[in-house]
Parts: C-alpha cells; structure tokens; sequence
C-alpha cells in the first residue's frame, strides 16, 4: 500500500481545469518528482495534499486513511509537512529558534505540566532541543544556528526551510520548488542534503522542482503533469526517454 494516494483528483477555476482526474501513488522510503511547465497544475496538487485547497472531487489517503477534508493543521499533525517556494522563515529569529517553533507546536506537553515544569515538561524539551540540534548538524547549519536567519545567503536559507519541516518529524515531506534562486553549487549541495535526510530519517519525499538535474539526481520515481494530466510515470531514466515527456518539458537540455 502507498503511504500517499490520490485518486480520480480534479479541480476547477471556472471554465478552467487546473487537475483532470489525476491518480497518482507515492510509496514510502523514496523520493518522488512531479514536474511540468507553468500551469500543468503542481502547485494546485500540492495545495490539495497539504490541505490549504479542497478538490472539486477525487480521494486523497495517508497511510490508508481519507484525508480529503482535513485542514492543513490536522494533516501536518499525521505526519504531513510542507516547505514553500516563497521562504517563509522568521528572518529576525536564529536559525535554531526557527527549528524550534515547530517542534514547541507540536510538542506533546500540556500548559499544565509545562507551568509547573514537571519531569514529563522539561524530558520533552530536551528531546525537542537534541532533535533540533541533529537537524543542524545534518543540513550543515551548526555554524550559523545563532546567526539571524534573515542574515544568511538564500541557499542557506532554503536549508533552513528544510529544517524547520524535518522538526516536525514528518512521514511525508513536500518541497514547493526548494531549489528557487540557488545557483549551481547550492543545488548541489541541497541534493546531497536531501539524500542524506532520506537515509537518516526515512522520510518520504514529493518534489516540485523545475531545475531538472536536481529532479533526476534525487528523485527515484517522477510524475509529470500537462495542462491537468497526468501524461507520463516511471523512474528517471523511463521519463527522460519518454518523447512526449521531452518535447512537453525537457527539450533538448536533458533530452
């Protein structure tokens, strides 16, 4: 069973179809691309499985379960987390209080216990700071982690991003284009750090990219959508020799 599916997925703007009926499967452990040009209808996908947008019909199921008409919180509370093309950080906060935050939100202590600094209070708090701090580590951001994250370089920045979704500890991870604005050296270093989030913590990845070379270094299976439709599925290899695939999106840089 895929840990995410969607079924029969369509949405409307007016006389407009921005998703037409798209089925699609994402299985645990591995990374999934969905790419297409503007307006193929990725970021209306993502708006759906994160909650923020309703369909006009079709299924969406996590581990099983319908969870079509969730709201957003209720779905990152399964285990469903997002990071956004547009950053979205506390620019005045240090990169280790913006980790924080999310981990307070979702920590599992009552205002009770958390008044009166019971044993169950301060354990947690120490979990959410060890977690936080093997975050830092990982995404190579032990070094700035009392810097202001508004002070530091966009690549970084999109680390931290990255960051502040695995405090969530999530089991599904989308990435709303984390490569946006990064020049060549900073892509690749964002691969090798989702590859290694991947091995470390198991999680389950859905990438919207248009960077190609980052789509196919670290995506294991890739879905491609056209004006609303799913046109084309398969590993990396199947994509790019796929001519319709190619003369859609890739052209000849990958062709």
């Amino acid at each position: 069973m895929a840990l995410l599916e969607v079924e029969n997925l369509s949405v409307r703007f007016g006389g407009v179809s921005a998703l037409d009926d798209v089925s699609l499967g994402v299985h645990r452990g591995e990374i999934f691309g969905l790419i297409g040009p503007n307006g193929a209808g990725k970021t209306t996908l993502f708006n759906c499985l994160s909650g923020t947008l309703r369909p006009d019909k079709g299924r969406i199921a996590f581990e099983g379960d319908e969870i079509g008409r969730l709201r957003p919180y209720r779905r990152a509370q399964l285990g469903i987390a997002r990071t956004f093309q547009n950053l979205q950080l506390f620019r005045g906060m240090t990169v280790l209080e913006n980790l924080m935050l999310p981990v307070d939100a979702r920590a599992r202590r009552g205002m009770f216990a958390d008044a009166l600094r019971l044993p169950v209070a301060r354990f947690e708090e120490g979990r959410a700071v060890e977690h936080a701090r093997a975050i830092l580590h990982l995404l190579r951001l032990a070094d700035v982690a009392d810097s202001p994250a508004g002070d530091l370089p966009v690549g970084v920045q999109r680390r931290v991003e990255l960051g502040r979704a695995l405090a969530l500890r999530p089991k599904l991870l989308l990435l709303d284009e984390p490569g946006a604005g990064l020049d060549t050296k900073e892509t690749a270093e964002l691969a090798r750090r989702l590859l290694e989030v991947r091995e470390r913590f198991e999680i389950t990845m859905l990438l919207v990219d248009h960077d190609m070379a980052l789509v196919m270094r670290v995506c294991d299976y890739i879905h491609v959508l056209d004006f609303g439709r799913l046109i084309s599925s398969g590993s990396p290899d199947h994509v790019r020799e796929d001519p319709q695939v190619v003369r859609a999106y890739l052209g000849e840089e990958v062709a």
